[in-house]
């Protein structure tokens, strides 16, 4: 024990400071479902700067490390945008293209000479399942076949999907644009970005789509986007080792995915700055627009049929007991989807299809029913669009058709979102709204020309004139739902604005999409992320949430009147058995060092994690450490007796600026700080004496109680 040497030996305690501060082995990380300090994260990353500049005129390999360090968050945006844009769906349900298998029914006939106008869907190339199991197209036999065919593959599809998810990876279901919000707010949920997530959501979320599911494939696509990002991250030290500077690629990958999902580069960086991003600086805003740019463009050279491109989420949790069985749960959705869907050829068909048919306007080359209008002039069938023309029988009955789809759609998606199956709600909420639309866009053309001589038409309509457009009203109807149901604006007009690239839809757009957002404010202001966030009991400061309320810091902070005190380091007089009692007896994720218990000046703060990884290595490392050494947080060693046992240096993991406020700092300014600064926790003072601590949970849990909520209801377990 004389070789531990005591507190006056010079050499000895030396020799222990030298190896105690070499950096040790994961210490600045975090655990799982804990939230990152943000501003510890960005001082790490200006030191690792100062260190590669200085460095860079040593020599050329140090000058093309800094080049590399300069150049790679380029490079990894490249990566994200280039890996992003893969697009898929094969069209199984229905038939088979003999030509090409991966072919769906559209592009199976586009080469074919046999098609005609009236029947351009039709040609040799392209089977039923009928003809190719009965050999006959037309008849009950014929449609009894092609209604089981239709609902086994929707089941097979399905069933694949979850069992696969269930299996190997169950973070792949839903949306992801949640639990990215809340991540990208600095939030750790370990494997949600990782390899195996990215496989088998790539992978379900064509079967999830295929199986004729209400849902989407634009929400996991954004996923997708984050997972290639965190994965290409880890190429490069300056994004792997700091988990700030790794969200800033995520937030231009969730600008990637919503580039490959609606073909809108522009609306996809909006979208990552205005809906789902926590920090975002300049940089990140150009990054993020030059990974959207490439995703847009390699979207569009591997993907020529441009049917990847269609909108975000209507939601409402269908929470049921089937949730315990989530295999029985999706196969039995499944099945009343398919088995409703059939008969209706609005529901039957795929909705980004649906989509499309509602938002074009009549005209010559159109053979859709809605487009069955007859012409004044000789009282035949032809394609005018405007309130001249008189609907026939056909448009009426599609209507009808509309309408029981759109109760449909509004049903089940109620069910669908919160399966175990990716699932995304933009394309569900823009049928929607756009089936609605279009329903009103008919039923005022038809009010047009059979009234119009009423104030309103002769006002605004002239003879003749295209005054009403079905088409606009269902794309109007579509951004409208939308806007309600994300509370999304800027962003969700210019994506509208990129699918259509109709500048005369812009004023419309804009005065729906903000319509929609006040009336959604007036129920209620979050919208279905922050929703989906609250049911779930993640830690996350909306921005958008403002807090009025006149309470104090010390209010707020813990210990409370009837708490246990605050657990607390003292800087040189704690043993290493004090030191592990008291870890061992709290759950607390970080400690305050204060000099003394009779001054209680704080010194500076300590996570628990680091704590125990640096004490596992200096037990590793060094000889003597024992139960009953003393454990210091400051510059020297204290004065000990000459057969003490070799004290334990810590100061290399102390926060020596800690963010405090005082104990009469208003709530409404640390909320605005936490939110600002991305703070774990923040110390509470009076006259420089540490008083409490308040935590993010803290401040969500007060929050909570000021909306006359259950606190521990809404925080993650």
């Amino acid at each position: 024990m004389s070789n531990g040497g005591g507190g006056g030996g010079a050499s000895s305690s030396t020799h222990l400071l030298d190896l105690l501060e070499e950096p040790i082995p994961g210490v600045g990380t975090y655990d799982d479902f804990h939230t990152i300090d943000w501003v510890r994260e960005k001082c790490k990353d200006r030191e690792r700067h100062r260190k590669i500049n200085s460095k860079k005129k040593e020599s050329a390999w140090e000058f093309t490390k800094s080049l590399y360090d300069a150049w790679s968050g380029w490079l990894v945006v490249t990566l994200t945008g280039l890996a992003s844009a893969a697009d898929w769906l094969n069209d199984l349900k229905e038939g088979v293209c003999l030509s090409a298998m991966w072919f769906n029914h559209e592009q199976c006939c586009w080469d074919s000479n046999e098609t005609t106008f009236a029947e351009r869907d039709k040609c040799p190339q392209w089977k039923t399942w009928a003809e190719l199991i009965l050999g006959q197209a037309e008849g009950p036999g014929s449609y009894i076949m092609n209604y089981f065919m239709f609902t086994f593959w929707a089941l097979s599809f399905a069933f694949l999907a979850v069992s696969l998810v269930k299996v190997f990876a169950p973070y792949a279901c839903g949306s992801g644009i949640p639990e990215i919000k809340t991540i990208l707010s600095g939030f750790i949920i370990r494997g949600y970005l990782g390899k195996w997530t990215l496989m088998i959501k790539t992978i379900t979320l064509v079967l999830a789509v295929a199986s004729g599911l209400s849902l989407g494939k634009e929400g996991p696509l954004v996923h997708v986007a984050c997972c290639c990002g965190n994965i290409f991250s880890y190429l490069f030290p300056k994004y792997s080792k700091n988990e700030a500077k790794k969200r800033e690629v995520l937030s231009a990958a969730s600008a990637a995915g919503v580039s490959v999902a609606f073909g809108a580069p522009i609306g996809g960086v909006l979208f990552s700055l205005e809906e789902v991003s926590y920090y975002f600086p300049l940089k990140t805003l150009w990054r993020s627009f030059f990974a959207a740019l490439v995703a847009a463009f390699v979207l569009r050279s591997i993907n020529p049929f441009g049917n990847s491109r269609l909108l975000f989420p209507f939601i409402l949790l269908g929470s049921t007991r089937f949730g315990k069985y989530p295999v029985l749960e999706v196969i039995t959705v499944a099945a009343i989807t398919a088995i409703v869907a059939f008969p209706n050829p609005y529901t039957r068909q795929n909705t980004s299809e649906l989509i499309k048919e509602l938002f074009t306007d009549c005209g010559p080359l159109e053979s859709s029913q809605l487009c069955q209008y007859r012409s004044q002039m000789n009282g035949s069938q032809a394609y005018p669009a405007g309130s001249d023309a008189a609907a026939t029988p056909g448009v009426y009955s599609a209507m009808w058709q509309l309408s029981l789809a759109l109760i449909f759609k509004i049903i089940m998606t109620i069910f669908t979102f919160g399966l175990k199956v990716p699932s995304g709600l933009f394309i569900p909420s823009m049928a929607i709204g756009a089936i609605a639309g279009r329903i009103v866009g008919i039923a005022v053309e038809q009010l047009a020309y059979y009234h119009h001589d009423w104030f309103l038409f002769r006002e605004w309509c002239e003879v003749g004139a295209d005054c009403i457009t079905p088409g606009l009203y269902a794309m109007v109807g579509a951004a409208a739902c939308l806007g309600g149901v994300t509370r999304m604006t800027v962003s969700l007009v210019v994506i509208v604005f990129e699918l259509t690239g109709g500048l005369e839809y812009i004023v419309p757009l804009m005065a729906a999409v903000m319509t929609s957002k006040w009336v959604g404010d007036a129920f209620g202001r979050e919208g279905i992320y922050e929703a989906h966030i609250r049911l779930n009991g993640y830690p996350f400061l909306d921005a958008k949430e403002e807090f009025t309320h006149t309470t104090l810091a010390r209010e707020v902070m813990r210990p409370r009147r009837n708490d246990l005190p605050l657990a607390v380091l003292t800087q040189d007089d704690m043993t290493l058995a004090e030191l592990q009692n008291i870890i061992s007896q709290t759950s607390c994720n970080g400690f305050p060092v204060i000099v003394s218990k009779e001054s209680q000046r704080l010194v500076g703060f300590a996570l628990r994690r680091d704590i125990t990884i640096a004490i596992e290595n200096a037990r590793r490392k060094q000889e003597g450490i024992m139960l009953n050494s003393r454990v210091y947080f400051t510059q020297h060693a204290p004065t000990l007796p000459a057969d003490s046992p070799r004290p334990l240096k810590l100061r290399s993991i102390l926060d020596m600026s800690p963010f405090t406020v005082t104990d009469h700092t208003p709530m409404e300014i640390v909320v605005d700080i936490f939110r600002k600064l991305g703070l774990r926790q923040c110390l509470v003072t009076h006259n420089g004496r540490l008083l409490g601590i308040i935590t993010k949970k803290d401040i969500l849990r007060h929050m909570a109680q000021m909306a006359n909520q259950d606190p521990e209801s809404i925080m993650f377990n």
